[in-house]
């Protein structure tokens, strides 16, 4: 029975099913005639063993005709992989080289190819080890001046990996792109900073000749970089460039800068250019425009500089000119109407000045506290009580009841704010470095009163700005908002000496970077009642602080003869001040026209930087930024 089991086992399916309806046929014969049963088990006994004989004449000739297949395509997956038009390399994991194909002996004859299969084979085996494993291998890599796209695959074997790696020759697709990414479009915008004043001033027989002359050295600059420039303006110009010129115009550091401070007209005075350049966008319509916003983060530094805006990236060049004081006061009457306005239509009014206020962005905060509350309106200024460097003034102002809710806490403030509450900003333009980053975000009306170089992260969304770059403090701008104010407010005493101090700071005692109009702010809060000798007792240093500033100028360090760099290591919760003291007083030093203190705060670093010649610091500070915790002193240049 199990011999007849294992013969039908053998016997393909279809003869199987014509044995089962010969049988049936057979015993249904037997049934009338049982003459015929032994004929007829003769008969089936006959067909099952030719059945069986014939089954087995086909599998053997259907295995012959395997195994002449399976040679066949053995023989050519090896003429293949030898042949192949890739250059091709087998090899274990551990480095040792199993087979090399024709064509990779011929491509890689004259290049010690061992190195970079060497850090193929480990990247591979660091995936293995790190079970990052991937089912292909697809990667890119630079051989000699040829660039190859890998495409492979890896299998186990034993406690290794074979590992079967195709290099195909990716050098054309690659310099395509190169060439295709070379063409991006970079826009830009050009315009004379003082086109008016300077044009206003010089003879009418010199203006055609110069403005021909500058249009020359732009279109003549242009040119060098195959660029393309067109007027738009009387003062501005529209220009193109090709994103493989770019890199050229950086290393030149845009010297058509200086090109331009060379031409002078017979009054003396100097031309100069700000210029922005972007490629952050998807078409050249959203370049144009984000080269507009650009331009005017330039201006609102001081002019005189160029900027390459790509992705969220800023790049600054120049700005060592510099800010001309504009002598007209009219914006500082409208700015204060229209100030006077937004109050009035606010439920309460907070001032907020950068974090680690100092005496200008309190004393700025005091004039419009006082501005306000001639309004009639609730005010507030907010304060943090921590890294507290007023302690002078702020004794002061607790000592007088007339103030007693006039600071508050940046918790305290969010917590209070509604829909008409108005936020007044002063001493700087950084969403990021003012005192409460969450109550800037909180409040829907914010204005703001600055006077440093606008920066990339500046506040976007604010109602109304009053950025005066040449102006030397925010409270010389606070001052003249006060003093043209139509409500006329009467600013107290300890009001007017806030103000004055901040003038005083940022000025270095009036020595720098003051102005007509820096004098006659200083002259109008003088009458408002300023004791001279108060005011200078509030920067007076203790001791103690004397002693750390003098031993960080004794450890300072020259470079190019006229930068000094010192270090403060102490742990300090003042640093910043400290810091910021200490570049101060190095500028005293002669020779010196430019400093840098660098000091611990916490697990942040600070640095403050100053100058009194011709480097901008804020531009050297801004390479910084990846630092991320950086404090940026104010730059007079």
């Amino acid at each position: 029975m199990n011999h007849s089991k294992k013969v039908l086992d053998k016997i393909i399916s279809k003869t199987k099913i014509y044995l089962a309806i010969i049988a049936i046929l057979l015993v249904v014969i037997c049934v009338y005639n049982p003459w015929y049963i032994i004929p007829s088990v003769i008969i089936y006994t006959l067909l099952l063993i030719y059945a069986y004989w014939t089954n087995n004449k086909r599998q053997e000739e259907l295995t012959e005709h395997i195994k002449s297949l399976t040679f066949s395509l053995d023989k050519v997956a090896k003429i293949a992989l030898v042949n192949s038009p890739f250059p091709l390399v087998i090899a274990e994991t551990n480095g040792n080289l199993i087979f090399r194909n024709t064509k990779f002996n011929q491509e890689f004859a004259n290049i010690d190819i061992n190195n970079y299969l060497s850090k193929i084979l480990n990247d591979v085996k660091s995936e293995i080890k790190n079970n990052d494993k991937k089912e292909k291998i697809y990667d890119e890599i630079k051989i000699d001046k040829k660039t190859y796209k890998l495409y492979g695959d890896y299998m186990p074997l034993k406690d290794e990996y074979i590992i079967i790696i195709y290099f195909v020759d990716n050098t054309k697709l690659v310099e395509m792109e190169n060439l295709f990414d070379d063409k991006d479009m970079y826009i830009g915008l050009i315009m004379i900073d003082n086109y008016e004043e300077i044009i206003q001033r010089i003879p009418d027989n010199e203006k055609p000749q110069l403005m021909a002359e500058i249009e020359k050295k732009l279109y003549d600059w242009a040119s060098v970089y195959k660029g393309l420039i067109l007027k738009s303006e009387r003062d501005t110009f529209v220009c193109i460039f090709e994103k493989q010129y770019i890199k050229e115009i950086e290393d030149k550091k845009f010297d058509i800068l200086d090109t331009i401070k060379e031409l002078q007209p017979s009054d003396k005075m100097q031309f100069t250019l700000s210029i922005a350049i972007s490629n952050d966008g998807t078409t050249n319509l959203e370049k144009y425009k984000t080269a507009q916003a650009a331009l005017d983060i330039v201006l609102g530094r001081g002019g005189d500089q160029a900027v390459i805006h790509e992705g969220d990236k800023y790049t600054f060049f120049g700005g060592r000119t510099q800010e001309l004081e504009k002598r007209t006061k009219v914006k500082a009457r409208i700015i204060a109407h229209a100030l006077e306005g937004l109050i009035k239509e606010s439920s309460k009014v907070f001032i907020m000045g950068h974090s680690n206020a100092d005496m200008d962005a309190i004393g700025a905060s005091m004039g419009i506290y006082r501005l306000a509350k001639t309004l009639e309106k609730d005010a507030q200024i907010v304060l943090s009580p921590k890294g507290d460097n007023l302690t002078a003034f702020l004794k002061e102002l607790k000592s007088d009841s007339q103030y007693d809710d006039i600071l508050i806490e940046p918790q305290n403030a969010i917590s209070e704010v509604d829909d008409d509450t108005l936020l007044v900003v002063v001493d700087t333009n950084k969403k990021n470095y003012v005192e409460s980053q969450e109550l800037l975000s909180k409040v829907k009306k914010i204005v703001v009163v600055d006077h440093h170089r606008r920066s990339p992260d500046y506040i976007e969304s604010a109602t109304l700005t009053f950025h005066e770059v040449y102006a030397s403090s925010a409270s010389e701008l606070v001052t003249e908002l006060v003093e043209y104010a139509s409500s006329e407010p009467q600013l107290t005493s300890l009001e007017a000496e806030a103000l004055y101090a901040g003038i005083m700071m940022d000025t270095k005692t009036f020595t720098f970077k003051t102005g007509v109009r820096t004098f006659e702010a200083a002259a109008y809060l003088r009458k408002c009642g300023v004791d001279i000798i108060k005011v200078k007792k509030w920067f007076q240093s203790d001791l103690d602080t004397y002693n750390k500033i003098s031993n960080i100028i004794g450890k300072a360090e020259l470079v190019y003869d006229t930068i000094a760099i010192s270090i403060y290591d102490e742990e300090d919760e003042d640093s910043n001040v400290v810091c910021a003291k200490a570049a101060d007083e190095l500028l005293t030093i002669s020779n010196i026209t430019a400093s840098f203190v660098i000091g611990k705060l916490g697990d942040k670093v600070c640095i403050s930087g100053r100058s009194i010649g011709d480097i901008n610091v804020q531009v050297i500070l801004e390479k910084l930024r990846w630092w991320r915790t950086y404090n940026i002193g104010r730059s007079p240049s």
